[in-house]
């Protein structure tokens, strides 16, 4: 009987058809219908005939169990960088009523895949075939984003390079083959930045794609002067934004970057936000996914995510909710507005001897008594690029010498090198405000 019953998946999976099966009937699912089109001069994306504004996030390896949560601030849509995990995926995302854009993992050249090496190139196509055909008829689909940065490549004294044009190549076929395969949904790939040049080379040979995808950080707010300076007839999404880049953040004299207080974090994601996003001025905007909604380690644990790694959300979350619903929760997280050390900024580059008292203190604002917990990290070993995996560093003893609520007097390491002191601010009621400060233990002359 197993036997027969896998046969039978077999050859519908064949036939081009894919296997999902409801779980309180036994049909086979029907995919929704996604158009774009263009009335009175502006894009519009459908969802079985009717308009669906994209209210997304970036889907986090930690946040699986949180769509709940996504849908009590308002947002209806996820995306994912690969399809790795896309059953689990899709069947949360059914039970929540929850569209998703899917990602699939095409190989970089930043990570060193030669596009040249037509073996590997056809490989990965066989791969990006068998995902099409198995999810291509789930009613969650929403879209494909075939690949992610994919014009990201970096010379060796930092500035941007341009990518082999068999990138754009590779990622034309799986586009070409998504529209023969698959006629109910509308395909992507995802650029890092807008570089006209990078855009225009790329739309050379991806000129059937269905939308634009950006994704855009410290300079998102710009959204619709960059669309207005393309000047490209097709629709656009943001399908990454957040908290203002690594990359575009000052940094210590010893090269090492500062991250904005959550509070502080926040503030600065709503603004940018509004200007992104407000009216949709140009009319091609048809929706966008905020980065992240999970948590995952890039320069610090905290940088990015909107919900901690111990899945508490914190203070953009509660922005997210107001910019959709058009209020904050009943609770807002934690606001953490500033953090010191020794009274000292961390822009002052604060060098410290091994084991001198030191004294960090946060400002919170929060209407909660707050719980709050200390974390002493090294810095991270070897940084990655392009939002490759990245090893958080180990954790150091805190030698405690006094605390009280915001503040903790402790003594520097003993071991000379770079260190990230962490504070993490509590409510009680499920929310969390971040802070952390950089500081180096140098050897007294």
């Amino acid at each position: 009987m197993f036997k027969k019953i896998f046969f039978g998946l077999s050859v519908l999976a064949a036939a081009g058809y894919s296997p999902f099966l409801l779980s309180d009937t036994n049909e086979v699912n029907t995919p929704k219908q996604v158009q774009i089109v263009k009335r009175d001069g502006a894009y519009q994306l459908l969802l079985d005939d009717a308009p669906y504004e994209v209210r997304g996030v970036g889907l986090g390896g930690n946040a699986q169990g949180s769509l709940g949560l996504l849908k009590a601030v308002g947002g209806n849509s996820i995306r994912t960088w690969s399809a790795n995990n896309a059953a689990a995926v899709l069947q949360q995302a059914a039970e929540h009523d929850v569209m998703v854009a899917l990602g699939f993992d095409t190989d970089k050249e930043l990570n060193g895949f030669d596009y040249n090496d037509e073996a590997a190139v056809q490989a990965q196509f066989e791969r990006f075939k068998q995902t099409v055909q198995e999810y291509k008829n789930h009613p969650n689909l929403l879209a494909w984003v075939v690949a992610n940065e994919p014009n990201l490549l970096i010379n060796s004294d930092g500035s941007t390079a341009d990518v082999n044009p068999k990138v754009y190549q590779a990622i034309g076929a799986m586009i070409d083959y998504i529209h023969r395969e698959d006629p109910n949904h509308p395909v992507t790939y995802a650029f890092a930045g807008a570089s006209k040049k990078h855009i225009q080379t790329a739309l050379r040979y991806t000129p059937s794609v269905d939308f634009i995808s950006l994704q855009l950080y410290g300079n998102v707010g710009e959204l619709p002067e960059m669309i207005e300076n393309l000047n490209i007839d097709k629709p656009f999404m943001v399908t990454e934004y957040g908290a203002i880049g690594h990359w575009e953040r000052p940094a210590t004299q010893w090269g090492r970057e500062i991250e904005e207080p959550s509070g502080v974090k926040a503030q600065s994601f709503s603004e940018r936000l509004h200007s992104a996003f407000d009216g949709n001025p140009t009319g091609k905007v048809i929706g966008s996914f905020a980065f992240l909604w999970g948590q995952k380690q890039e320069r610090t644990p905290t940088w990015y995510g909107m919900i901690n790694a111990d899945g508490k959300p914190n203070a953009r979350v509660d922005e997210l909710s107001r910019y959709w619903t058009g209020q904050y929760p009943d609770n807002r997280a934690p606001r953490v507005q500033e953090i010191t050390l020794n009274k000292q900024q961390a822009s002052d580059s604060v060098y410290v001897t091994p084991g001198q008292r030191l004294s960090v203190k946060v400002v919170v604002e929060d209407e909660d008594p707050l719980r709050y917990q200390w974390q002493l990290l090294k810095e991270v070993d070897v940084r990655s690029q392009g939002g490759a995996f990245e090893k958080q560093p180990d954790a150091v003893p805190i030698t405690v010498i006094e605390q009280q609520p915001g503040e903790l007097v402790f003594n520097a390491p003993q071991q000379t090198g770079e260190y990230r002191i962490y504070s993490y601010s509590y409510d009680g009621k499920g929310k969390v405000g971040n802070a952390n400060f950089p500081f180096y233990v140098k050897a007294p002359h």
